[in-house]
């Protein structure tokens, strides 16, 4: 990627930050986070609406710099949702060159496509609890890797058995303990769902947001 792209090409960026990395298959690792601002969905239980507007404009080799920082070769690409700003892949494939390992979390409505192979995709599909259902890009399923996860957040039971019937419907290529079952924070307990997918019997991984056990009172990056 020329020097000159690299300076013209430009996101709009709510936080840089380091941290312990809470959700997904890699959690606890330490990890830098940038958010990007902006999103197309307004889930109901969104503890991210800060990143709706707020941000600031920065090239591709301003946000390079600002994590190198850090020191940490472990990259998360989060929002709101990163794949409604153009130059999201972008960054990701300039990051990728420069030796970090990313991860993105998006929230399952936009085509993933764009995004480099080696890119580790968290695909979030919305339960009905949620009220953004109708928006999920089925589509996606199909162009996960290996190394790729889907996240569920689950409220109540029929979130639950609307995710179980996503994993029994859609030709799921990555392993099941990539799949990811979630409870909502403050909506259901975790034993709860723990209960329900040993009943069931799904080789499915309960996931807990261990952010918000370390740091229960931050509503921001730390």
């Amino acid at each position: 990627m020329k020097m000159d792209i690299l300076h013209t090409n430009m996101l709009k960026v709510n936080e840089i930050f380091y941290s312990i990395q809470g959700e997904s298959i890699n959690m606890g690792r330490p990890c830098v986070f940038i958010r990007l601002t902006g999103c197309n969905l307004r889930c109901s239980y969104c503890d991210t609406t800060y990143a709706y507007e707020e941000g600031e404009m920065l090239a591709l080799t301003v946000i390079l710099e600002r994590i190198r920082h850090y020191k940490c070769n472990f990259i998360e690409i989060t929002g709101g949702e990163p794949l409604i700003q153009k130059n999201t892949p972008s960054l990701i494939s300039l990051l990728i060159d420069q030796g970090y390992q990313v991860q993105i979390e998006t929230n399952g409505s936009k085509d993933i496509g764009v995004l480099p192979k080696s890119c580790i995709k968290i695909l979030d599909i919305k339960c009905p609890g949620s009220g953004e259902s109708h928006c999920n890009y089925y589509d996606n399923i199909q162009q996960l890797e290996q190394s790729d996860q889907i996240k569920f957040v689950i409220g109540d039971r029929n979130d639950y058995e609307f995710a179980k019937s996503i994993v029994f419907t859609y030709p799921i290529s990555i392993p099941q303990d990539q799949i990811l079952f979630s409870p909502s924070y403050h909506r259901l307990m975790p034993s709860v769902l723990a209960s329900w997918i040993l009943k069931d019997q799904l080789n499915v991984r309960l996931h807990t947001q261990l952010h918000k056990q370390i740091w229960p009172n931050h509503l921001k990056g730390v």
